[in-house]
């Protein structure tokens, strides 16, 4: 039994959607799901897919897409993207009564593998515009939107510590945490999603979002302050599920 985690699975297969202009790691990356999925991941394992899972706006739009989900192995986890409009925040609860024993959606409530208690939400960062001198340095940003990020990280912030607060009323001490966006922008060492990682003694952060080479550093990876932090956007790990634990 093990725990896997992947994002940003991005399928359209009912909204024509392509996704191999963002390059080449994208083309036929359903098949790349599909067949790296199938490896790695057994019947008794968990998945959890840290967002971004579907193009289609309304709910009607994302049948195909969730069956795809529903036929890859393991129990399936799902956490809200910022593009998964299909997903009203404040109606997580009917979801998961539409899709009981299949798939299982983490906003302001918690599950469970093994004895970790596995906490998470969509989250929020700062990204831009930053202004840059000629020598590509950051020295300024769009203050107002910055402002309007804060208050979206609070926001964010009441929806995590809800999943810890049941998870702790829930008599768990063990805590693996998941988010769609980056624990931090690339302005920041720390930020609000860090604090309360390191308050609940995380062993891990599991986050994704960050497309392309040139924004896979964008946030913390490796081990920080005792804590694992896993990117597992899926292009960057080229659509093969991040081993969690074990």
């Amino acid at each position: 039994m093990a725990l896997y985690a992947l994002g940003d699975l991005h399928l359209s297969f009912q909204v024509h959607k392509p996704m191999d202009k963002f390059g080449r790691v994208w083309k036929n990356h359903e098949r790349k799901i599909e067949k790296y999925v199938n490896r790695f991941v057994k019947p008794e394992d968990t998945l959890v897919l840290t967002g971004d899972h579907t193009w289609g706006r309304k709910l009607a739009e994302c049948q195909e897409d969730f069956a795809f989900i529903e036929r890859l192995p393991g129990r399936k986890i799902l956490l809200r993207g910022n593009h998964d409009m299909f997903w009203d925040a404040k109606k997580t609860k009917r979801l998961n009564d539409e899709f009981d024993g299949r798939l299982f959606f983490l906003q302001n409530n918690f599950t469970s593998y093994n004895d970790y208690a596995l906490v998470g939400t969509k989250g929020f960062t700062f990204e831009g515009p930053f202004y840059l001198d000629r020598l590509g340095r950051i020295i300024g940003w769009d203050e107002e939107r910055e402002e309007r990020a804060k208050k979206l990280v609070a926001r964010e912030m009441e929806r995590l510590r809800e999943s810890f607060r049941q998870a702790k009323e829930a008599g768990y001490e063990k805590f693996i945490m998941f988010l769609h966006y980056p624990p931090t922008n690339i302005l920041e060492k720390s930020s609000p999603f860090t604090e309360i990682a390191e308050e609940y003694e995380v062993k891990a952060v599991v986050y994704s979002h960050c497309h392309g080479e040139s924004r896979f550093g964008d946030s913390i990876r490796g081990k920080y302050h005792g804590i694992d932090y896993m990117l597992v956007s899926g292009d960057y790990l080229k659509f093969r599920p991040k081993l969690i634990v074990k």
